[in-house]
């Protein structure tokens, strides 16, 4: 049985918003960045036995026969891992996204440091397992943890590669089979990076059966569709997709749901989908008020101070530069509907960057305040814009730092909010979001409230709409 993406995206959104999504990552992963695939890997391997590595099935056996044929000796496998997954390589899409994900939890096979590499590029601290005494010690205020199963290319002696290796795995690595059970019954997995033919993934398929028993919980995995273009006659093409599609469903023994696409870029496609999703329910409020227009001030803060309170209670998470006039209320409706609730968490709910009023670096104060306005943005889906007017010497003027945001805001192609009705630089944005409403299709029934509607409530429960309208659609992502 296939799954559709609808269904995957559905179910490893969820996950990531519980906190319950867990990637295993394949060699498939690393290999846009330029290192090899097993069967590249073992080629050289092979032609010292005089074997043919591409009609080898069965490379880890491949690995083994060198094995024996040195006299039980390993150096020439450990030299081969050693120069292959050293050499300097790039990052690639697929990993840049997966490790920008707020997932914690990476398994891996690859002996490479991609994964942690990438992680750690994000400002974001891993804790890497791999042996046994690793999984004893935690790393304080970690961010990530990364299972190195197989080994790690630092110490190529201590791999899994032979057969010795994989049929003693859990007698010398017992502990990464207790983990790895204890993450399968409690978490959603993505396999990434794994063909049908990859000996890994049939050996973790073989323990997870073992490991779960009826305590199963649904994963998914990628791989390329049979294309008749891939073949040069017709009756192999049949053959290999009646064969690929009688190995999707044998993989719902193991509670792994195939997702097959057309081509590789399309899981690029889907990933961009997925963090896109995932951002928004971070929504960034710019503002800032020296007065407040057509709006009483009560009624101002008022309106901003629930607004908050509402986003959060929707299970939103508020992002805020902490903008004059506008930023104590947004926070301080947020803070109440945390403490208000018996589970929520400061830090999962509000992320609160007021700007730098020095510079203590070489750049300008201008410069990273466009800087910290990128951060803000970037982390989250939609930008709502409030009021927007600050005060100069001539009086109360329209503020440029809301502009700054709405086009960076633009630039990464965030949803947009804005409360035409508040006035100042919102006001503005607003006629020029009216002007091209097909670029803006989530606001074209909202459009008149958003320009005119003065009552505060009636605001909120627009701008709920809006992220409820937005929130249910397959957005296509560009």
């Amino acid at each position: 049985m296939v799954a559709t993406i609808k269904e995957f995206e559905k179910d490893f959104l969820k996950a990531i918003r519980d906190g319950n999504a867990a990637i295993f990552a394949g060699a498939g992963l690393s290999r846009p960045s330029g290192y090899l695939d097993w069967r590249s890997l073992l080629k050289e391997i092979a032609d010292d036995l005089g074997l043919d590595i591409d009609k080898e099935e069965d490379l880890i056996a491949v690995a083994q026969y060198h094995y024996n044929e040195k006299g039980q000796n390993r150096n020439k496998i450990n030299q081969k891992i050693l120069e292959e997954f050293t050499k300097e390589v790039k990052s690639n899409e697929n990993l840049d996204i997966l490790t920008r994900l707020p997932i914690q939890t990476y398994w891996t096979t690859n002996y490479d440091t991609l994964i942690e590499d990438s992680i750690e590029d994000k400002n974001r601290k891993p804790d890497i397992k791999i042996t046994q005494e690793n999984l004893a010690l935690n790393v304080s205020d970690r961010d990530a943890i990364i299972y190195k199963m197989h080994g790690d290319v630092r110490t190529p002696e201590n791999a899994v590669v032979t057969k010795d290796d994989y049929e003693t795995f859990n007698l010398n690595r017992q502990l990464f089979s207790t983990n790895l059970q204890g993450d399968l019954i409690s978490k959603t997995f993505l396999f990434i990076g794994f063909s049908f033919e990859d000996p890994n993934l049939a050996y973790i398929l073989s323990r997870i059966r073992i490991l779960l028993g009826e305590n199963r919980r649904d994963h998914y995995c990628f791989f390329k569709k049979v294309q008749p273009t891939d073949y040069k006659n017709d009756e192999d093409y049949k053959y290999d997709l009646i064969k690929q599609e009688l190995k999707c469903n044998d993989l719902k023994r193991y509670s792994i749901n195939a997702i097959l696409v057309d081509d590789y870029s399309e899981i690029t496609e889907i990933l961009r989908g997925i963090e896109f999703k995932t951002k928004l329910k971070n929504i960034f409020i710019s503002g800032s008020a020296e007065e407040y227009g057509i709006f009483e001030k009560y009624d101002a803060t008022n309106f901003m101070y629930n607004m908050s309170k509402e986003l959060i209670s929707q299970d939103f998470r508020v992002i805020s530069g902490f903008g004059i006039g506008v930023g104590s209320y947004i926070i301080n409706g947020a803070l109440e509907e945390i403490y208000d609730s018996k589970f929520k968490k400061i830090d999962d709910y509000l992320t609160l960057k007021p700007f730098p009023q020095v510079s203590s670096s070489h750049k300008d104060l201008k410069e990273l305040w466009t800087e910290y306005r990128k951060n803000l943005i970037y982390e989250s889906g939609v930008a709502i814009f409030i009021f927007g007017n600050k005060k100069n010497d001539t009086g109360i003027i329209n503020a440029a730092g809301v502009f700054e945001e709405f086009e960076i805001a633009k630039e990464y192609n965030k949803i947009i909010i804005p409360i035409g009705s508040t006035g100042y630089a919102a006001k503005e944005i607003l006629q020029e979001v009216k002007s091209n409403l097909d670029k803006y299709w989530y606001l074209k029934d909202s459009i008149q409230i958003l320009e005119n509607e003065s009552n505060g409530q009636k605001l909120i429960n627009e701008i709920i709409n809006i992220l409820s309208h937005v929130l249910s659609y397959n957005i296509e992502i560009k």
